[in-house]
């Protein structure tokens, strides 16, 4: 990978406490600044919560942005702003949370370590994640390969 090269990824992001849309938004202003230039957003969705019980409901959508970052780079970046707008995670478990940012896809890098797994493992199988990166995606686009396997 050429150090500098734009990259196309792919974000989820998702939010269950405060103002969830407020949050969303803070988030995708945070992303432009820090990351890259945003090409597309999805619709916010309101969905229940995944692998936890919660009486709290969701707001989700997924971006496209281009990005210098490598992928670990890009990871860390993320981590920095939900930690910036006051993400703590106190299990290590899934909870309810002011903000969550998920690397869903880098181009069409496979990677899996121990920190990073891109494509991001359960996009398939989670409908908060794919109601809007369908909205975001089309059959031209690097990513479609994953959605088509």
């Amino acid at each position: 990978m050429e150090k500098g090269m734009k990259r196309q990824v792919v974000i989820g992001l998702g939010s269950n406490l405060g103002d969830k849309s407020k949050n969303l938004q803070q988030a995708i202003s945070e992303i432009e600044k820090s990351i890259g230039r945003i090409e597309r957003i999805s619709s916010f969705m309101e969905t229940t919560a995944w692998g936890f019980d919660s009486e709290h409901t969701f707001l989700n959508a997924c971006l496209m942005c281009s990005t210098t970052f490598t992928p670990l780079d890009l990871l860390l970046a993320l981590k920095t702003i939900e930690q910036q707008m006051g993400r703590q995670k106190t299990k290590g478990t899934y909870e309810d949370r002011c903000i969550d940012l998920d690397i869903i896809f880098y181009e069409d890098e496979q990677i899996q370590s121990e920190q990073l797994t891109i494509p991001h493992p359960h996009f398939r199988t989670r409908e908060f994640v794919m109601r809007p990166l369908l909205e975001i995606l089309q059959e031209k686009d690097v990513f479609f390969q994953f959605l088509s396997n």
